[in-house]
């Protein structure tokens, strides 16, 4: 299955090695954001398999994009990964609270997080088939 996937990061070196990371092997159709703002245009407009979204940015933050997608019909069923420079018990319990399925701690290898969507997609697959 190839997932569509959306990754928010303001670092253009992260977002690229997580595309590179998902998009071989046909593994994920991968659109990005740079900041929260494109984020939410872009959920707004399309419904994602996976989220994968950065805590800390300029704008509109990680938490605050999982609150808005928590709210939204359209990303209901998206599994959303947080990530994090920062590997804080709070940021994740946080990003929990608000609709997070995962807490990933970058640097993190390709394997890590094909893996992590992997078996996250297939606990949603369960839960809803």
């Amino acid at each position: 299955m190839t997932f569509h996937t959306l990754i928010v990061d303001d670092s253009s070196a992260v977002r690229a090695f997580v595309r590179a990371a998902l998009e071989d092997a046909d593994f994920a159709r991968v659109q990005e954001a740079e900041t929260g703002f494109e984020a939410l245009q872009l959920l707004a407009s399309n419904a994602f398999d996976v989220v994968i979204v950065d805590v800390n940015m300029p704008d509109i933050n990680g938490l605050e994009l999982l609150a808005f997608m928590k709210k939204s019909p359209r990303q209901q069923g998206a599994t959303k990964i947080l990530i994090s420079t920062r590997a804080d018990s709070l940021e994740a319990k946080r990003g929990a609270k608000l609709g997070a399925d995962a807490f990933l701690a970058k640097p993190f290898g390709v394997g890590d997080l094909r893996n992590l969507i992997q078996r996250l997609t297939d606990r949603s697959e369960e839960v809803s088939g």
